[in-house]
């Protein structure tokens, strides 16, 4: 095949496809006298060029948007002197929200005749993979519709699901899996985010650190599964004591050892809610036949800062680790608080 014919062939696809693209309703005055075809998604062929100007309007109807079509591949062919055929392979983008099209080929075949001055399609036959379109329809737009309302269903339950589950992902990296209170991960984030929200106030922050007192003992003798429930019970008391007001946060911070964060409270409410604590350890009467008094108590270190710009938050946790270290050496079941 000459260049020249190459060209032609290349031309006449071009201005059909431009025309059919844009929905131009002169494209009905390039069809042939003597036309045949098949429409898009239709089995049924089309002997007349009436019915494929009706075929072409209600296509024009159905998606009166401009649609994009991204031609793959381009095979051109000379049948005769007069005649010219060219199959082309491409994408077709709809002005609907569409996967299917934009993903999957379609393959159109042209004829095109020489017919007295000018060439005319004489044949059209479009392959589009998404089976029989609907009556009243040539792309079949209300089932791919369908699907997508099927597809956009189950992406916002797979994504409610996954958020769900980053929910629970993130409560669990969060919770101390015994105690089912903060753990120290937790703890160590809160303490970084209230620090600098204190910083920025000038407002104090508290922590209450709080031990076991010879809980060794506790677990020697008892056996650590009761050791467990020890713990267990005092974490469910602090979280009810400690932590009540909205920011406060008890947590684990290892071992036997337990910390309250206290958010804007100064060193006398601190105090406070030690004592209250305190006393509410001292009310659940935990047997304990190697402390003094018979019973589960606790050492508890206080410290109040005011963050500064040159501090860090780990201060503030060694402020309290010493408070309550000095209750250990003062005979347990006491509570210290570290000086300003």
């Amino acid at each position: 095949m000459s260049p020249e014919r190459q060209r032609l062939i290349r031309l006449l696809f071009d201005e059909y496809i431009e025309m059919y693209a844009a929905r131009d309703a002169r494209l009905v005055t390039r069809f042939s006298d003597n036309f045949s075809g098949f429409a898009g998604s239709s089995d049924q062929l089309i002997k007349s060029r009436s019915e494929w100007v009706e075929v072409t309007l209600q296509d024009f109807a159905q998606v009166p948007g401009r649609i994009g079509i991204d031609v793959v591949d381009l095979f051109p062919q000379e049948l005769s002197d007069d005649v010219v055929a060219v199959t082309a392979f491409f994408h077709i983008q709809l002005p609907i929200p569409d996967a299917l099209f934009a993903r999957e080929t379609a393959r159109l075949v042209l004829v095109f005749r020489h017919e007295g001055d000018d060439w005319k399609v004489a044949h059209s036959s479009i392959s589009i993979p998404f089976g029989v379109a609907r009556a009243g329809e040539v792309y079949p737009v209300d089932r791919l519709q369908e699907h997508n309302r099927e597809l956009q269903a189950l992406v916002d339950e797979r994504t409610q699901a996954l958020a769900q589950a980053n929910q629970q992902l993130q409560l669990i990296s969060n919770t101390d899996g015994l105690t089912g209170i903060a753990n120290r991960r937790h703890f160590d984030q809160a303490l970084a985010h209230e620090w600098a929200r204190a910083q920025r106030a000038q407002a104090p922050l508290s922590l209450i650190m709080l031990d076991v007192d010879v809980f060794k003992h506790f677990n020697d003798h008892y056996g650590h599964l009761a050791g467990d429930a020890c713990l267990q019970a005092l974490a469910l008391t602090l979280a009810q004591t400690g932590g009540r007001r909205e920011g406060d946060l008890a947590a684990r911070f290892g071992g036997e050892e337990f910390v309250v964060l206290l958010p804007a409270s100064d060193a006398q409410a601190a105090m406070d809610v030690a004592h209250q604590i305190q006393h509410a350890i001292q009310a659940l009467a935990l047997p304990h036949e190697g402390a003094p008094s018979g019973i589960v108590t606790v050492s508890f270190g206080v410290a109040t800062v005011v963050p500064q710009r040159d501090q860090a938050p780990e201060e503030l946790v060694r402020r309290a680790d010493r408070a309550m270290y000095r209750a250990k050496q003062g005979g347990r079941n006491r509570i210290e608080q570290a000086p300003d």
